[in-house]
């Protein structure tokens, strides 16, 4: 991975965190949800902006279609299933440990910052797959 590669791979990996604070805060303050739907929403948004940002600047996949965006999303999704966990338990844990707002966004970032380190690595082998004769600059 080049410098600027990792650099754009951190940029849109803070877009993505603060995407799913942000609809974490909503659905815990303005909809009153409970800590559980909030991480189900925050999850869902911030992966799918992710997943358009990763797919077009990061892997270079130009794939347009309503199939091919399916089956790579699927991919994508399928491989944060593991990810997604890792960073739940750390942010659950944080905030059953200290009962703070603070401590359980702190845990959020720790974990989703682990996730996204193993998520690209997934993500490179089994859903952005590179023909031969094309490469990732």
């Amino acid at each position: 991975m080049t410098i600027a590669l990792a650099l754009r791979f951190a940029g849109f990996a803070v877009i993505a965190t603060l995407v799913n604070l942000g609809a974490q805060r909503v659905v815990l303050g303005w909809a009153g949800g409970g800590l559980l739907a909030a991480m189900v929403a925050g999850t869902a948004l911030g992966l799918l902006v992710k997943y358009l940002l990763d797919k077009r600047w990061i892997f270079d996949d130009r794939s347009t279609g309503l199939r091919a965006h399916g089956r790579r999303f699927s991919l994508y999704a399928g491989m944060g299933v593991l990810t997604t966990l890792l960073f739940w338990a750390v942010e659950a844990g944080f905030w059953w440990t200290f009962q703070t707002h603070a401590a359980r966004e702190a845990g959020a970032v720790l974990g989703l910052g682990l996730g996204y380190i193993l998520k690209y690595a997934l993500d490179r082998r089994f859903v952005f797959t590179v023909s031969p004769d094309r490469s990732l600059a």
